[in-house]
């Protein structure tokens, strides 16, 4: 099991918001997530649906401990914890901190209340409000500032995790009814070439970073092409019509025992039909809906994107030599675009149709994160942070495979286009998806 999702690391030592600016930011990450949870019942806040998820009231509560444990119990005069059995109660996997509550149990821990977590972070954010306010120390506004850029982690998990528990259920409730798609004209594949060279990796020295992403560096890149748009439902759609999930050739060689021992058949909350000629249908956090074949194709695993590539390469002429992507192909061309796109502050938790038959790259970032083909793994030159905020990045650099560029459930102030996700190749309960590239 993956022991980590979306590693928490530390930032470059630089303070990137002025006080008054970091307090703002404050409010607003924590408002967020109370918006994020209010459509929900404390029953739904409560239960985990599997190992790799967590309850909505642990997320509200862990990201409170952060705030409590690295900068209150640090720097607060006369600090005294809210509860002291929520030190090792909320605790992930920081080892430097002392023990932690089994991750698959966390949706037994029914006390405390729901009720008490909101106290709880009603009373670490004053108390983080006058640490703001008060403090002379660079070192706490870094923090808390780190501390926001976790929250926002949880965030986006929050709703996976949330997409998750609702699609187990017979009843297949919305997280949210609003429907956001709307009918658009079909924007055909095409590829843009990008002429690589020696080009710069890595973040720039210019606002938040986390550690993974530095140092900055160069490295060699070939002439290269990427598809100008994601790889839609209807282009996945057929692939398994094609039998995609039924031909080994495909497949890297774990991917296809992937496949056989999981009885995997089509993305993560298909329904496939009955109906030969009939389109599936999707759960989405807007409740269960006609698969929508211009809309990205996403939940679907490294192996399914890796396993996709190559049977696109192999039975469509114009995607000849299709493969995915590395980091650096992608990280150069998005790194002069701007970061917009179908992020969560857009709220539509769903990813929607490229709008625009434009010119150029589109929906580099928002919508889905996109595989790439590369290990996660240190830039040349990497040094990990000190202390127990440093230990999510450095010690969790194998076995991992690098996602890029944000998706709907991600909000904007928290990406960039040095960012990089990672997750183990068969995770895709995230907004997963791909780009092609050759």
């Amino acid at each position: 099991m993956h022991p980590k999702l979306r590693p928490v690391a530390a930032p470059s030592a630089q303070v990137h918001l002025d006080r008054a600016a970091l307090a703002r930011h404050y409010t607003a990450v924590r408002e967020r997530s109370r918006a994020l949870a209010a459509p929900l019942s404390a029953e739904d806040c409560q239960a985990q649906s599997m190992p790799d998820a967590s309850p909505v009231k642990w997320h509200l509560a862990h990201v409170t401990w952060f705030f409590e444990t690295f900068l209150l119990e640090r720097f607060e005069p006369g600090f005294e914890p809210f509860n002291p059995a929520f030190r090792v109660l909320f605790n992930s996997y920081y080892n430097g901190v002392g023990e932690q509550f089994s991750r698959p149990q966390r949706g037994l821990i029914t006390r405390p209340d729901l009720a008490e977590v909101w106290r709880w972070r009603e009373q670490v954010d004053a108390r983080i409000a006058r640490l703001i306010a008060t403090t002379e120390d660079s070192e706490v506004l870094r923090l808390i500032e780190l501390g926001l850029h976790h929250e926002q982690q949880h965030q986006e998990l929050l709703l996976t995790d949330v997409k998750h528990l609702l699609s187990i259920n017979p009843l297949r409730p919305a997280y949210q009814r609003h429907w956001p798609l709307v009918s658009v004209a079909r924007v055909e594949p095409r590829w843009v070439d990008v002429p690589g060279g020696l080009v710069e990796i890595g973040h720039s020295g210019e606002g938040f970073a986390f550690d993974n992403e530095l140092p900055r560096h160069r490295e060699w890149l070939e002439p290269y092409a990427l598809m100008n748009r994601l790889v839609t439902h209807g282009e996945w759609w057929n692939f398994v019509q094609d039998g995609g999930y039924t031909e080994p050739r495909w497949w890297l060689a774990a991917g296809w025992d992937w496949v056989r021992n999981q009885g995997v058949r089509a993305p993560l909350y298909w329904t496939l039909p009955q109906d030969p000629n009939a389109l599936p249908s999707v759960f989405t956090l807007h409740g269960e809906a006609p698969l929508d074949p211009h809309t990205p194709v996403t939940h679907i695993s490294h192996f399914e994107a890796d396993a996709f590539a190559h049977w696109a390469s192999a039975t469509h002429g114009e995607w000849a030599g299709a493969r995915l992507p590395s980091e650096a192909e992608w990280e150069n061309a998005a790194a002069a675009l701007p970061v917009q796109g179908n992020l969560q502050d857009g709220e539509a938790f769903h990813p929607l149709p490229a709008r625009h038959d434009a010119a150029g790259l589109l929906q580099m970032f928002g919508d889905v994160w996109e595989w790439t083909r590369s290990s996660y793994g240190a830039y040349p030159g990497f040094q990990p942070a000190e202390g127990a905020v440093g230990e999510y990045n450095g010690k969790f650099m194998i076995n991992q495979t690098v996602l890029r560029g944000g998706s709907c459930a991600t909000p904007k102030s928290h990406l960039r286009a040095s960012y990089r996700n990672f997750f183990p190749t068969d995770a895709r309960w995230q907004f997963s998806g791909l780009r092609l590239a050759r």
